[in-house]
């Protein structure tokens, strides 16, 4: 055991961090070995777009959770490789609508049985993935109401 698994849910960053890297450098690696050239972080945008089929910048961010920054810059990477496609909306020119092109698409259909085996590996090595999802999502909503900082803030006057 190291020290940062040592001092507990002080690390709780850093633990998730490590988590994450790991679970996405093994992630590309399983991608590679189905020889399909992916990154997973792109995975929750092509996701979506999958599902949704054409959305906004902004509703594709709101959609993943994350920053309008940080979805314009997975949207270019994923242009960049002709996954997705964009065009202007009719209704507001100022608008950005995304979907998927006919290699996302094709790429879906490919990725979709490594999905259920990366769904299945999951599983196993969660024990139960129920109970990590159920912990993370309410921690998700709790943050939701109030922020970390905000806690602390609390607690320190």
């Amino acid at each position: 055991m190291n020290i940062i698994d040592e001092i507990g849910i002080l690390a709780i960053s850093t633990r998730l961090q490590r988590l994450s890297e790991q679970l996405r450098k093994d992630g590309a690696l399983i991608y590679k070995s189905f020889d399909i050239d992916f990154e997973p972080k792109w995975f929750p945008v092509l996701y979506t777009l999958h599902v949704k089929e054409i959305l906004s910048v902004v509703e594709i961010a709101s959609e993943i959770g994350y920053s309008h920054p940080s979805t314009i810059s997975l949207l270019k990477e994923m242009e960049k490789n002709k996954i997705i496609a964009s065009k202007k909306d009719k209704l507001d020119e100022r608008k950005r609508l995304i979907m998927l092109t006919s290699k996302g698409k094709e790429l879906v259909t490919k990725m979709q049985p490594v999905w259920r085996i990366m769904q299945n590996a999951l599983t196993e090595i969660t024990d139960n993935q129920n109970n990590l999802l159920k912990a993370i999502e309410e921690t998700e909503q709790k943050l939701a109401r109030q922020s970390f900082f905000q806690k602390a803030t609390e607690l320190k006057d």
